[in-house]
C-alpha cells in the first residue's frame, strides 16, 4: 500500500459513522480557517529553513487535501484521484513547451503562455482580471492584478519610472490630507500603497516577504526600547515620545553596526 493510499484509508475511517465525532463533524467550510491557517505554517517553516517542520507542515496540509477530496467524494462530486488526474493534465497542457511543439525562451514567455492558455481553457472569462479569489488578502491581490496585466506587456519598463509614479502619489495624498476629505485620502493612499506593490515588483522583491521582514524588525527594537524602560523601573506608557523616539534610534544603530560587524 502507498503512504498516500494509507493517507486516504485513516481518513476514511475517521469520517466512519463509528469514527471520530470531530472528524465526521467537519465540512468545506468549517476547514476553511484552518486550511488558511496550515499554509502559513508551512510558509514560516519555509521562512525558518527548518526541513523538519516544513516536512511536518507540509504533511498537515495534505491532509486538508485528502480530507476535502473525500468529503467531496462522499457528495459524489468528485474524488481524490480525480484531483490527482485533473492537476496532471493541468500541468502537462500548460507546459507544450515541455510535453508538445511549442517553445519558449525565458519565463517572461512561459508567464504568457500560460495566461493564454488557461483564458482558453476558460471560456466564460472576457478579462485577463477574471478568476482571481474575491477572498484573496489585499496585497496579494494587488501583486497578482499587477503581474496578469505584466504578462500581456502592460508593465514599467524600469524601475526608475516607478519611483516617479510614487512621487507623484505622495504628491496627491499630501494634497487629499491638506483638503481634510476623507474619501480622497483612502483613494491616493490605497494609489500609493499599490504603486509601492508596482515598485517591489519591479525590484523583483515579494512585497509579503518585505513587509513581513519590516514588521518583524519594528517588533524587534520596539520591544529592545521596552525592555530598556522597564529596566528602569518604569512603564512604557511613562516615556515621553521624545524619549521612546531616542532609544529607537540608539538600538537601530547599533542594529547597523552589528551588520557591518
Amino acid at each position: 500500500m502507498s503512504d498516500v493510499s494509507r493517507l486516504k484509508e485513516i481518513v476514511a475511517r475517521l469520517r466512519a459513522p463509528d469514527g471520530c465525532p470531530w472528524d465526521r463533524e467537519q465540512t468545506h467550510e468549517s476547514l476553511r480557517a484552518a486550511l488558511v491557517e496550515e499554509c502559513y505554517e508551512v510558509i514560516e517553516a519555509i521562512e525558518k529553513a527548518d526541513d523538519a517542520n516544513l516536512r511536518e507542515e507540509l504533511g498537515d496540509l495534505l491532509l486538508h487535501v485528502v480530507l476535502h477530496a473525500h468529503m467531496a467524494a462522499e457528495r459524489k462530486a468528485f474524488s481524490f484521484d480525480q484531483v490527482i488526474e485533473g492537476i496532471c493534465e493541468k500541468l502537462v497542457r500548460r507546459h507544450p513547451h515541455v510535453f508538445g511543439d511549442a517553445t519558449a525562451g525565458d519565463t517572461t514567455e512561459v508567464l504568457r503562455q500560460w495566461e493564454q492558455i488557461k483564458r482558453e481553457e476558460k471560456g466564460d472569462r472576457t478579462s485577463i482580471m477574471d478568476g482571481l479569489p474575491a477572498a484573496l488578502p489585499a496585497l496579494l491581490r494587488a501583486q497578482n492584478v499587477q503581474k496578469k496585466a505584466a504578462r500581456v506587456g502592460f508593465d514599467w519598463d524600469r524601475p526608475e519610472q516607478v519611483f516617479e509614479k510614487l512621487d507623484e502619489e505622495i504628491g496627491e495624498l499630501r494634497e487629499a490630507v491638506a483638503l481634510g476629505n476623507d474619501l480622497p485620502i483612502e483613494e491616493e493612499l490605497g494609489d500609493l500603497l499599490f504603486t509601492v506593490v508596482n515598485l517591489s515588483r519591479k525590484l523583483k522583491v515579494d512585497g509579503e516577504t518585505a513587509l513581513t521582514l519590516a514588521t518583524k524588525k519594528f517588533t524587534r527594537r520596539f520591544r529592545a526600547v521596552e525592555a530598556e524602560i522597564t529596566a528602569q523601573g518604569r512603564k512604557i506608557e511613562e516615556a515621553s515620545p521624545e524619549e521612546m523616539n531616542a532609544l529607537w534610534d540608539k538600538h537601530k544603530a547599533e542594529s547597523r553596526e552589528a551588520i557591518r560587524g
